[in-house]
């Protein structure tokens, strides 16, 4: 099979032919070029390392550079020369090193909207970057959630019209793969399977409704609100890739100091995919399958589309899978290494609750990557917002409560939460944390993408701009057994959204068995009026089917019925995080479940026992509620 790509080399167009995509993948890595194959007009505009005097593809016109730290540039040209970098009226010079690559350092500049020129030359060539603004870099982090673009979300076409503004320049990265850390990135117009079309990436723009349209919808509502309050240029450079997992954003080489079970083991079984599988023998099956999918289809009558053919390709396998650990790190984050920005934003976990109790290797592993993002960008304290796993599914209600609370990723929602609050104990001050799970939506990618944005730009602006505007989530001070109830309290006055009964809690005792929990605010005394007063920072959890509570839970559900955020105007109106005081895993609620069966079948047999708990509890509180009645005069009979 023949396909095409046409690469720039510093503006000269060059075609190449290459006969199969094995030939492509070994042409890439040795020449340093990242190929990809060519659908339509898919273009290579510009490779990531093209010969003789070339940048590195992060330093372009449009772009955005770091305020108030060292300006780091770099690229590659003929060993043994000189290059001399140039801003405003600073300028720097070094020697090309043996292996063509070469960097300077310049010192810092402060914000300014004030377009300006960068030289590079070289003995006997030039290049000229217009239109660079001086302001904050921020990295966009994360899976599909973040990745989704503006066009594609509720509101989002408002947003696109209005989004006139030229000192916000934009850029995604776009994807690569395999384990070897890559030294760039190409300019190219990149194909999506998911979306049957290709995208423009690899490239910096002022932001215009134009070149808004293809942006992370969260990352461009974040940039506009830091932009709108800080009247600085903003740049954001977007790294997030569709289905991808905490581990494979994280150094491979970070992975293995990681001394548990788990991610030793998660390890051990990727290294002994890598290592038995056969190119030819993946080939041999897929042309077998083909073939039964052609017999099948000539049996019922049906045609064989013209463009279905037989494979012929050999595949990479696993070692090039974007979710081997490591890869993503390897492909997406160290090709822009050592850039100067100032922080970065995180949306992420659908792909690790696809694993068995995939949110113990998250919790092991989430720190780790933090710290791992921090030492490639240089900088121990880099800003860093977590915005927890989105919703999905049915809506919780009080017929599927308990049936829904059996889900993995309410488990990663809440040690995201826990990550965040280890490091807040740690006496970090540059982590962040938004809830999005009341942005609820059955699809797994929920469309209100605007608030969450906005609400993780509040912490933005609070901690990094001196914007005084509250951004914190409510906190759990204190919790207390006490009289057959538990006694919560909390650093905030919480209530319910608009004053409505407050909602999303769950009880259990030594059984294991939840259930959920009236949440009422403790009552203190009387007024002068003989009316109740109460403490709006302390929540009594009751149920009259625990008797002897021992954990709660709150918004523990994938959509959870959850509704408490804090209702004191002063500290803002942030919801609080999905939460819980156990240590219970999935398969052990209500009792451990027969560990010789494989997780789907305890997870099945676990959510048809919640079910039933979920009918009975229903049975029990209608015939109360029948009981109840009888008991009033005149009732009805």
């Amino acid at each position: 099979m023949i396909r095409k790509y046409t690469l720039t080399n510093n503006g000269r167009w060059v075609t190449l032919a290459i006969l199969n995509i094995t030939s492509l993948l070994f042409a890439g890595l040795a020449s340093g070029q990242e190929a990809q194959p060519v659908r339509g007009e898919d273009l290579i505009k510009v490779p990531a390392l093209a010969d003789g005097l070339c940048v590195h593809n992060l330093f372009q016109s449009n772009m955005v550079i770091q305020r108030d730290k060292p300006i780091h540039v770099w690229g590659w040209a003929t060993p043994g020369e000189q290059v001399t970098v140039t801003i405003d009226a600073q300028t720097k010079s070094t020697t090309i090193a043996e292996d063509r690559s070469w960097r300077v350092e310049l010192p810092p500049l402060e914000a300014s909207s004030q377009p300006r020129q960068m030289m590079i030359e070289s003995n006997e060539e030039k290049i000229t970057l217009n239109n660079v603004l001086v302001g904050d870099v921020w990295l966009l982090g994360g899976q599909s959630n973040m990745e989704h673009p503006i066009s594609r979300v509720e509101d989002g076409d408002l947003e696109i019209v209005s989004a006139n503004y030229p000192n916000i320049r934009i850029l995604t990265v776009p994807a690569q793969n395999g384990p070897e850390g890559k030294k760039g990135f190409p300019r190219l117009h990149e194909w999506s399977d998911w979306n049957n079309r290709h995208f423009r990436k690899g490239d910096w723009d002022a932001c215009t409704p134009e070149t808004v349209r293809e942006l992370s919808a969260i990352g461009y509502v974040f940039a506009r609100r830091i932009h709108q309050a800080s009247q600085i240029p903003i740049g954001v450079i977007d790294v997030s890739r569709g289905g991808t997992t905490v581990e494979t954003w994280t150094p491979n080489a970070v992975l293995r100091t990681i001394d548990t079970h788990e991610v030793q083991g998660w390890l051990a079984e990727w290294d002994q995919k890598v290592v038995e599988f056969d190119p030819r023998r993946d080939l041999e099956e897929r042309i077998k399958k083909h073939h039964q999918w052609v017999e099948n289809m000539k049996k019922q009558g049906r045609d064989v589309p013209s463009n279905r053919n037989v494979p012929s390709d050999l595949r990479p396998g696993p070692a090039m899978d974007q979710n081997r650990p490591g890869n993503c790190y390897a492909s997406m984050i160290t090709p822009i290494a050592g850039l100067q920005i100032k922080g970065a934003i995180w949306h992420q976990g659908f792909n690790n609750a696809l694993q068995p109790n995939g949110h113990v290797m998250y919790y092991q592993i989430f720190a780790k990557m933090i710290d791992a993002w921090r030492a490639a960008f240089n900088d121990p304290g880099l800003p860093f917002g977590i915005i927890s796993l989105c919703t999905a599914g049915a809506p919780q209600n009080l017929d599927n409560y308990i049936e829904m609370m059996a889900d993995e990723g309410v488990y990663i929602r809440a040690v995201q939460y826990q990550t965040y609050r280890d490091l807040i104990d740690a006496d970090d001050e540059n982590v962040g944390f938004a809830s999005s799970y009341d942005m609820r939506r059955s699809w797994y990618h929920p469309g209100l993408k605007v608030p969450v944005g906005e609400r993780i730009a509040r912490w933005a602006l609070a901690t990094q701009y001196d914007v005084n505007i509250p951004w914190a989530p409510p906190e759990v001070k204190e919790m207390k057994v006490e009289a057959g109830k538990i006694i919560l309290t909390f650093n905030v006055q919480v209530g319910g959204l608009r004053d409505w009964p407050i909602e999303g809690f769950a009880i259990a005792g030594r059984d294991r068995r939840f259930q959920p929990a009236k949440a009422a605010h403790l009552e203190t005394g009387k007024d002068r009026n003989n009316r109740p007063t109460y403490d709006r920072r302390v929540l009594v959890l009751s149920s009259p089917l625990v008797s002897e509570p021992i954990h709660y839970r709150y918004a523990w559900g994938r959509n959870p019925m959850a509704n408490v955020m804090i209702s004191d105007g002063r500290y803002g109106r942030a919801p609080l995080p999905t939460l819980r005081s156990d240590n219970w895993r999935l398969t052990e609620i209500p009792v451990e479940l027969n560990p010789e069966l494989s997780h789907r079948q305890r997870v099945g047999q676990l959510r048809k026992m919640l079910k039933d708990s979920d009918s009975e509890r229903r049975q029990t509180e209608a015939q109360q509620l029948l009981q109840e009645s009888e008991k009033k005069p005149n009732s009805p009979r």
